[in-house]
């Protein structure tokens, strides 16, 4: 049996609403966060929205006019988690303000280097939730997963599980009679993903990451050019 007792695990919940205001997000993290926790891995929370994060894409944005800015401390949660799940609701069939402006900031410091001379969020590993009651959940993921590989995070096969209810006004995940939390087909993709999460976060722990030949940034800046041919000087 596979030890994870060594992962770190982060959940960034960017619902809407203010704690204690129950989040229908909350719960599809819950489900995932049960199994990590169930198999050793730690987990941590955050809910974006109960902190002041400023909007802009710089590592700190209190030395760009903004008088406070919560996110350096919590870039430091995410840098420590082998693994990071966005989570969110779905409005207009789209991510919340919130997820945007979660992924706007991690974009601030993934121009950041690791101690090998690579990209900073290379070797952890990313997936995301989505709740809501309106089509998207396949548009919301495919623009989170996109942004967390582009970033260096790398990303597991269904790396995604959402619930949405009929499109329209209706219940949403947690409310009484929507069949959210029995409903198999998310809790499939639920357990799926987070079992994803953690293999491929135990591939790369074991292995010490992404290995560093051909992606070394600071190589790149030093003239190495790992084999590639620029037909302009041949």
């Amino acid at each position: 049996m596979t030890d994870f007792d060594d992962l770190r695990a982060l959940f960034i919940n960017c619902t809407l609403k203010r704690s204690p205001e129950p989040s229908h997000t909350q719960g599809l993290i819950d489900a995932s966060a049960a199994i990590m926790a169930k198999n050793g891995v730690r987990v941590s929370q955050i809910r974006a929205i109960d902190h002041e994060i400023a909007t802009g894409v710089q590592p700190d944005m209190s030395a760009h006019g903004w008088a406070v800015d919560d996110w350096p401390e919590l870039q430091r949660q995410v840098m420590d988690a082998h693994i990071l799940v966005l989570a969110g609701p779905i409005w207009l069939g789209d991510n919340s303000s919130v997820m945007k402006r979660v992924v706007e900031r991690l974009y601030g410091n993934s121009g950041l280097l690791n101690d090998r001379g690579q990209y900073a969020y290379y070797g952890r590993v990313g997936g995301c939730l989505l709740t809501g009651n309106e089509d998207g959940v396949k548009h919301c993921a495919m623009n989170i997963l996109y942004s967390l590989q582009h970033l260096g995070y790398t990303v597991p096969p269904q790396a995604d599980a959402g619930w949405i209810g009929e499109s329209g006004p209706g219940p949403s995940y947690l409310d009484p009679g929507s069949g959210g939390p029995g409903n198999d087909f998310t809790n499939r993709n639920t357990t799926f993903m987070t079992w994803n999460l953690m293999h491929l976060a135990r591939l790369l722990a074991e292995s010490d990451g992404i290995p560093a030949r051909g992606n070394q940034r600071t190589e790149w800046d030093a003239g190495c050019r790992f084999d590639f041919e620029n037909p302009e000087y041949r």
